[in-house]
């Protein structure tokens, strides 16, 4: 507009977003608490997803530890040493076993079975399955006497239902970044190395695939990461979340009609016109970055160029590519931003070709009445703005060694996607 407020509507989605003029300027403060040093007696303990507690989360379904991967431990072998990256069944999960059992008729499949006859054969593996179960029934309302008058049996029967989950974690090994001396020194993804990255990269991606495999009622995989509190985050540890549902989401739906009506639409949206309106941040041989628009929060959005059907068919190089730029874009947004990570990929059983992308969404205002009653939404940083902030942030990584090799700003040829139509 002739004042500089900038409108914009989001291809995939139709969401419309208004930056208003000078918003855009206003400084990002932290909305966490105050930081506090870090207490050394509570080193590897300051959550459930820390080291030294990892018998507070369900049985562990695999772990990476130095880049080898392990199925399925004994619970001895769990508490024994940390892991680099660990998937396990989140204890409270949006669709639970009996959600998939009671419509479907889905049973814990073999190899979970297997793995829960030898994970309770252990008398450390009983207990810990036992004491899970307990906490899990009190929260959902059953009282001590209650549970105390279940026999043994019933209680490690309450268990055996994670062993099916079907909404799983993914968690790096770190709560605080490398010489941390205050709490709020977190070790969010800008805090690991491109290499960590990379393989908490790989691990999700087998995971979902693992989600796929056991359930075949799941239509889709929901992967998304919540980082820090006002972004929905219940700890303020590094993790993602894979969630099985059994129908494909409506922007999802939505997406999917408008790619049906134009086969081309990620090259001209997600690539050709950020390239045409200087949007780009970064890319290298496998993914493109660029400042997203039609957010409803200060965006970055990631675009691998593989022409596999399914993100876990991508070739090892392509993985850590696109892992590469996603990190970047994590490193640009530092660990006090709180932020979502959104995963939009090509459904299963679905015809249209659909890229691997990433959404890494700033969570720096509120949504109020304004965006309710109109569903207008405001924010407030326009698309050129981030973009430079970002190009501006990764030179300095890039001079420090922080983030992997690659073109920035102007220096990107931003090449055509390579997806199959």
């Amino acid at each position: 507009m002739a004042d500089g407020t900038v409108k914009q509507t989001n291809p995939f989605s139709g969401t419309t977003v208004w930056t208003i003029p000078g918003r855009a300027n206003r400084p990002i403060t932290p909305t966490g608490p105050e930081p506090q040093p870090i207490d050394p007696e509570a080193s590897g303990a300051y959550c459930p997803f820390c080291e030294k507690r990892y018998l507070e989360t369900p049985p562990e379904r695999m772990r990476s530890v130095a880049g080898v991967w392990r199925y399925a431990l004994p619970a001895p072998e769990v508490v024994a040493g940390p892991a680099d990256v660990r998937v396990i069944p989140n204890l409270f999960q949006i669709l639970a076993y009996s959600y998939w059992h009671e419509n479907y008729g889905y049973e814990v499949p073999p190899p979970g079975l297997r793995h829960a006859e030898a994970y309770l054969a252990d008398p450390l593996g009983r207990d810990h399955v036992c004491a899970i179960a307990r906490t899990h029934a009190l929260a959902g309302g059953l009282t001590e006497e209650e549970w105390d008058a279940l026999g043994s049996n019933e209680q490690a029967d309450r268990g055996r239902s994670f062993f099916g989950s079907c909404h799983d974690l993914v968690i790096p090994r770190r709560h605080f970044a490398d010489g941390a001396m205050l709490t709020t020194d977190l070790a969010g993804s800008g805090a690991l190395t491109p290499d960590e990255h990379a393989e908490y990269t790989r691990v999700t991606l087998d995971a979902a695939a693992a989600l796929y495999t056991g359930n075949v009622y799941a239509a889709h995989v929901a992967i998304f990461q919540n980082w820090l509190r006002p972004a929905g985050a219940s700890f303020d540890h590094l993790h993602k979340q894979l969630v099985a549902i059994d129908e494909i989401g409506v922007s999802m739906r939505e997406e999917i009609r408008r790619v049906r009506r134009n086969p081309w639409l990620y090259n001209d949206f997600g690539v050709a016109y950020p390239r045409a309106e200087g949007l780009v941040v970064a890319e290298n041989e496998h993914a493109i970055a660029i400042a997203g628009y039609g957010h409803r929060y200060p965006s970055l959005e990631v675009y691998s160029r593989s022409a596999a059907p399914s993100p876990w068919q991508m070739s090892p190089a392509e993985v850590r590519g696109w892992s590469d730029l996603l990190h970047a874009c994590h490193v640009v947004s530092g660990a006090e931003v709180p932020c979502n990570e959104e995963w939009h990929y090509r459904p299963p059983g679905v015809e249209v070709s659909m890229p691997l992308r990433v959404v890494v969404k700033w969570r720096i205002s509120t949504l109020a009445g304004f965006e309710g009653g109109t569903k207008i939404h405001v924010n407030t940083i326009d698309p050129w703005t981030m973009r430079e902030r970002a190009v501006a942030a990764l030179r300095e990584a890039r001079a420090a060694g922080r983030v992997a090799d690659m073109a920035l700003g102007d220096d990107c040829p931003a090449e055509p996607l390579r997806y199959v139509i």
